[in-house]
C-alpha cells in the first residue's frame, strides 16, 4: 500500500527549517540545498512543495507573522482607542531581548523583497493590513475624545510604521544603539503628543 503523505505537513516543516535557517545566518543561509538537507529531503524533492524559494522565504515570513497576529490580539484583548494604540506600538517594537531573532528575520526578508516583486507585492498587503489597525485605533481615541493632535490619522499610522521599521533595522545593525528605556520613551512621547492639540 503506498504511503500517504500529508502534503500540508510536509509544506510546513519546510518552513520551520526555513526560519532557523534564516535565524542562524540570514537568507543566504537558507539555500535550496540546505533547506532540503535539514528538512530530510532529497535534492530537488523541494519543488512538489514549493514552486521555489522565494514561495518558501514568504511561508517562512507568513509564519512569523501568523505568530505576531495572534499573540497581538491577545495582547490587546478588548481595548480599544488610544489605550489600544499605546499596547500595538509597544507589543510589535523590538523592545524585548528575544525580539532580536524577529527583527533578524524581517531585516533578511526585506533584503530579498528588494529583487522579488513577488515577495514584495506580500509585504506591502502586510502594510496594508498594518497600517489598517493603526487607523482603526486612532479613529477609536478621536472618537472618544482622547486623540486631539491636528495631525492626521495617516500622518499618524505612518510615523508608527516607520518608527517601528526603523527600530528593527538598528536592533540587528547597532543593537547597542537601542535598549528597551529608550524604546519606551518614544511610545510615551508619542501617545503624550497625541492627546495635545497643538
Amino acid at each position: 500500500m503506498p504511503k500517504i503523505i500529508d502534503h500540508d505537513q510536509r509544506r510546513a516543516e519546510i518552513v520551520d527549517v526555513t526560519w532557523q535557517l534564516i535565524v542562524e545566518g540570514g537568507i543566504e543561509a537558507a539555500t535550496m540545498r540546505e533547506i532540503a538537507s535539514r528538512a530530510g529531503f532529497a535534492n530537488g524533492a523541494l519543488k512538489h512543495y514549493f514552486s521555489g524559494k522565494d514561495q518558501i522565504i514568504q511561508g517562512a515570513y507568513e509564519r512569523s507573522l501568523t505568530s505576531l497576529g495572534e499573540r497581538l490580539l491577545a495582547h490587546v484583548g478588548d481595548a480599544r482607542g488610544i489605550a489600544a494604540l499605546e499596547m500595538f506600538m509597544r507589543f510589535t517594537l523590538p523592545i524585548e531581548q528575544g525580539d532580536a531573532t524577529a527583527a533578524r528575520v524581517l531585516l533578511s526578508f526585506w533584503e530579498r523583497c528588494a529583487f522579488s516583486s513577488e515577495l514584495a507585492g506580500g509585504y506591502d498587503a502586510h502594510l496594508d493590513s498594518w497600517k489598517a489597525g493603526c487607523l482603526r485605533y486612532l479613529a477609536e481615541g478621536r472618537a472618544d475624545g482622547e486623540i486631539r493632535s491636528p495631525r492626521s490619522d495617516e500622518q499618524l499610522a505612518d510615523e508608527i510604521i516607520m518608527m517601528n521599521i526603523g527600530a528593527t533595522v538598528i536592533r540587528v545593525v547597532s543593537p547597542d544603539r537601542l535598549n528597551a528605556e529608550t524604546l519606551n520613551g518614544q511610545v510615551t512621547d508619542f501617545i503624550a503628543r497625541l492627546r495635545r492639540a497643538e
